[in-house]
């Protein structure tokens, strides 16, 4: 029997047998091969956020145009814009709301794909709106299919991904999201906001296309009993090369003691709720910091301002910031660690990739799933009110209302971090849970 990290004794304090350790030229081989599978499927997967992206801030070039429309039945008043804007995040929320049945039900795969059908039809809406109602369902669809993909990606790619690069594909899902928002923002400049939405139409095929050719999480599969496909999809992302056995092992122990389903006397135990509820503040707290209203509002907002550049342009500039902020943030985030990162940086490199990453790491098996879709439910209701009111209170008090008590959010958000957030940086997803179970820090230390 392998020797427990800890030197404990007992199914609670069960860690992980090691391996030994291969020769760097081996480990180089191998690593190189099985990376290169983890990300063509991280690529694959994360399309789906830079639909989300792309949707989310589909606004900002289009109210300002349908606000001077010459159409009377799509000239957009103030609170018409708000709902423009903000309905989206409705409809991510009910999509959060599916994910907490369709992640278990159909696997994080499958869950993926099938957001693209309510994608295509908000983009087709759009594109051929001819009344506010298209423009809202349309806005609604789309977020829909935001909404549910925001809960599985995370879940998809770090159930795939090896502890040594899970920070950086982790960081992938919000790199896209940005690379998303800003090829809006570049398109903005050049089409006209019905082409705007037939162009959203590609990114959604080519996922679908994509993800058909790439394997479920090993870590579904084997929690529904297919153990051989289970086997089959993890050697396909680790290689042929790969020894997967001691990995396949590690995974189908914790599957098989977290095979039941969950029960609410077992919800109120610590080592479930404390996770659940961290990542459910700091999906809450990171939408209070007024990224979406910001966001969705980006145009508008620097036409009130006394800026050189056209609002156009400078919308454009800060969707390339937010990109090279994520790129450094997927890049570091092995290296510097998940919580330095968010004490140190901005929403870009900090609370923006790794509240979505730290949510799938954290979050215990037998919840993961619904747990994840809680997490978007109460995120984009949030960002539901904050997007609604935000143009009501600018109107009524001007931009430095809502902006200080954005400010005064960042504050709780340091003290929230350092209190309560656990740095997970090159520990397997069952060593994390471990750390909840036991409550022994050195596994993650």
């Amino acid at each position: 029997m392998q020797e427990p990290l800890l030197g404990a004794e007992g199914r609670d304090y069960d860690t992980f047998p090691e391996k030994p350790p291969p020769s760097p030229g081996e480990r180089t081989r191998v690593g190189v091969l099985q990376n290169k599978r983890v990300f063509l499927a991280t690529f694959a997967a994360v399309l789906g956020n830079f639909s989300f992206g792309y949707a989310l801030v589909y606004t900002s070039p289009v109210i300002p145009a349908l606000e001077h429309s010459s159409d009377p039945n799509l000239n957009l008043t103030k609170t018409q814009a708000s709902w423009f804007g903000s309905v989206f995040t409705l409809g991510a929320a009910a999509g959060g709301l599916s994910a907490m049945v369709l992640n278990d039900l159909l696997g994080r795969k499958l869950s993926i794909m099938f957001s693209a059908v309510p994608s295509a039809a908000g983009y087709a809406l759009m594109a051929g709106a001819h009344g506010l109602w298209m423009l809202l369902l349309g806005r609604m669809l789309t977020g829909f299919a935001g909404g549910l993909t925001a809960a599985c990606i995370p879940v998809y790619v770090s159930e795939i991904a090896p502890p040594s690069v899970r920070g950086a594909l982790g960081a992938t899902p919000q790199l896209m999201a940005v690379f998303g928002s800003l090829s809006l923002y570049a398109l903005g400049l050049l089409l006209p906001w019905r082409w705007l939405a037939v162009a959203g139409e590609g990114p959604v095929l080519v996922m679908v296309l994509l993800l058909s050719c790439m394997p479920n999480s090993p870590r579904f599969l084997l929690s529904k009993g297919r153990d051989a496909e289970a086997l089959q999809a993890l050697a396909w992302l680790r290689g042929p090369d790969a020894d997967t056995r001691w990995e396949f092992e590690q995974i189908q122990d914790t599957v098989r003691r977290q095979s039941s389903h969950l029960s609410w006397a077992e919800a109120r135990d610590p080592h479930m709720y404390r996770p659940i509820v961290i990542a459910l503040l700091m999906r809450f707290l990171q939408q209070l910091t007024g990224i979406t209203p910001i966001l969705v509002y980006l145009q508008s907002i620097f036409d009130s301002t006394a800026v050189l550049l056209p609002p156009k342009v400078d919308a454009a500039i800060v969707g390339a910031v937010r990109l090279l902020s994520v790129l450094i943030a997927a890049l570091t985030m092995d290296l510097a660690g998940r919580k330095a990162l968010l004490f140190i940086s901005g929403y870009a490199m900090g609370w923006g990739p790794i509240t979505w990453l730290l949510m799938s790491e954290i979050l215990p098996l037998r919840a993961r799933g619904v747990a994840s879709g809680l997490c978007v439910l109460v995120s984009w209701l949030t960002a539901f009110a904050l997007t609604k009111s935000f143009l009501l209170v600018t109107n009524a008090f001007g931009l430095q209302a809502p902006f200080f008590f954005f400010a005064a959010v960042c504050l709780v958000n340091l003290a929230f971090t350092g209190c309560c957030v656990p740095e997970t940086k090159g520990r397997s997803l069952e060593q994390i849970e471990s750390f909840f179970r036991t409550g022994r820090r050195s596994f993650l230390h």
